[in-house]
């Protein structure tokens, strides 16, 4: 039976009538349990009866150059043909979805960012139904504070705890046969800090809006710039202007692949690379009021098998194993 959403998360600025519970309207229980596919059908599936996997967001076309796809028989024929891969997409996105909503619950100070990570991924895996290469995790849970911008987690004794006055951006990403949904969210409690949470939002919509067939990278590069940089912070009686962090990017994503090829800046740049039918790209921002400009520090946490990589022959036993490990899943 379908409940009511009532629940609100202590995180600020995640949207009005945000219900940590959401997915209670959908038969799904509190705690969730039950797998995402159990709740919704695929498009073509209309034996069974279950509501199809959400749509989401629908967004115009950017460009008069593609009005000719809302009006094509032809191409909204190539679009039926395409549900399969909607499908996997709509569900990987619930699946997130879910698990990122029930997050914002248990989010709060006090909690371990490595018990944070654990709890999250073990409820990605569950709702999921993690079956290696064919759905599972889709890169490892980003926990990033403060002043650290991204690709952070906890490494094996590492006991950092989340505080009150922090700002952290937790990224985490699922996966069905490959294809992936990689997205993000700011967590402050603080309220002084809702300037930049809201710069980075609406700096991200912008980009949304602006990314399309045949849309060029700089400009969504451009779009986003505009609307992040006319933000400004006050902290402690010294006002700050919000600043893109102009060496991190958004990216093309294929299947199995978290980092395809494609670059999304977040300031205008001079990369006229088009955006192409077909591809798949996430669009990340970064503000900050700092500098705009991030450096390789600190210790690796997150490592990744080159997706190009030949065949090579190992001796030792234990990277064998753990190369076969990291095949597997």
């Amino acid at each position: 039976a379908n409940g009511t959403p009532s629940k609100i998360a202590e995180c600020r600025l995640l949207g009005e009538g945000s219900f940590t519970d959401y997915y209670v309207a959908h038969g799904q229980t509190e705690p969730p349990s039950i797998p995402v596919v159990d709740l919704f059908r695929s498009s073509d599936d209309t034996s069974a009866q279950l509501p199809p996997f959400p749509t989401g967001e629908i967004q115009e076309h950017p460009l008069d150059s593609n009005s000719h796809r809302l009006t094509s028989a032809e191409l909204r024929h190539d679009e039926r043909l395409a549900s399969s891969l909607y499908d996997q997409l709509r569900h990987a996105s619930e699946v997130h979805r879910q698990v990122r909503h029930h997050a914002q619950s248990f989010v709060r100070p006090g909690i371990k960012l490595v018990d944070m990570c654990t709890r999250l991924e073990n409820l990605n895996r569950q709702l999921v139904q993690e079956d290696g290469l064919r759905r599972g995790i889709g890169f490892p849970t980003g926990c990033s504070l403060n002043h650290v911008a991204a690709h952070y987690t906890p490494n094996n004794g590492d006991d950092t705890v989340l505080q009150y006055d922090d700002v952290m951006k937790v990224d985490f990403g699922t996966q069905i046969d490959g294809r992936i949904i990689d997205s993000a969210w700011t967590v402050a409690f603080n309220p002084r800090y809702d300037p930049l949470l809201e710069a980075v939002k609406e700096a991200t919509d912008a980009g949304i809006r602006a990314a399309g067939i045949d849309v060029r990278l700089c400009d969504v590069g451009e779009a986003i710039q505009e609307v992040m940089e006319s933000y400004e912070v006050e902290l402690d009686g010294k006002t700050f202007p919000v600043k893109c962090i102009r060496n991190l990017n958004g990216h093309s994503i294929g299947p199995y692949q978290i980092h395809a090829g494609k670059s999304v800046p977040i300031v205008k740049s001079s990369d006229e690379t088009k955006m192409e039918e077909n591809e798949i790209f996430a669009i990340e921002t970064f503000g900050t009021t700092g500098r705009g400009y991030i450096v390789e520090d600190l210790e690796c946490s997150h490592y990744m098998k080159n997706f190009h990589a030949p065949h090579v022959p190992l001796r030792l036993s234990g990277a064998k194993k753990l190369l076969a490990h990291v095949n597997k899943t």
